[in-house]
C-alpha cells in the first residue's frame, strides 16, 4: 500500500537549499544521516499533464493567500522570478532557491484533492 510520496529537488547548492527549506520556509525535517535532511511537506496532491515534448517533474507550493505569503517570504529575503499571473485555475508565481533552481507557488481556484 502506498503510504506517501518522496519529492526530490535537484540543486547546484544542496546545502543552501536545505537551509532555505529549514530556516526560511520553516519546514520540519529529520536528518537521514550525515546532514542529509528530509523535509516534511504540507499535504500534497499530484496531477498528470500531457506533453508532446520532454517529460519532467515540477514542484509547486500551494497557499491560501498568495499576496500575504509572498510578503512574508520577501521579508525573509526570498526572490520571486515571475510576476503573479492570473490563470483560469489560480494565481501563480515562481520563487528562486539559493541553489539556483526555482519552484512554483500558487493560490488555487480549483477544488483541492488534499481536502479529500
Amino acid at each position: 500500500m502506498i503510504m506517501g510520496s518522496h519529492v526530490i529537488v535537484h540543486s547546484r547548492d544542496a546545502e543552501a537549499d536545505r537551509r532555505f527549506f529549514a530556516e526560511v520556509l520553516g519546514q520540519p525535517h529529520v536528518d537521514a544521516g550525515g546532514g542529509w535532511l528530509i523535509f516534511k511537506l504540507p499535504p500534497a496532491e499530484v496531477a498528470v499533464h500531457p506533453s508532446d515534448g520532454p517529460t519532467g517533474h515540477e514542484l509547486y507550493f500551494v497557499c491560501d493567500d498568495l499576496d500575504a505569503t509572498m510578503g512574508e517570504l520577501r521579508a525573509k529575503g526570498v526572490e520571486f522570478t515571475q510576476d503573479v499571473s492570473e490563470e483560469r485555475w489560480g494565481r501563480l508565481t515562481r520563487l528562486r532557491l539559493p541553489g539556483g533552481g526555482e519552484v512554483g507557488m500558487y493560490q488555487p481556484r480549483h477544488p483541492l484533492a488534499i481536502d479529500l
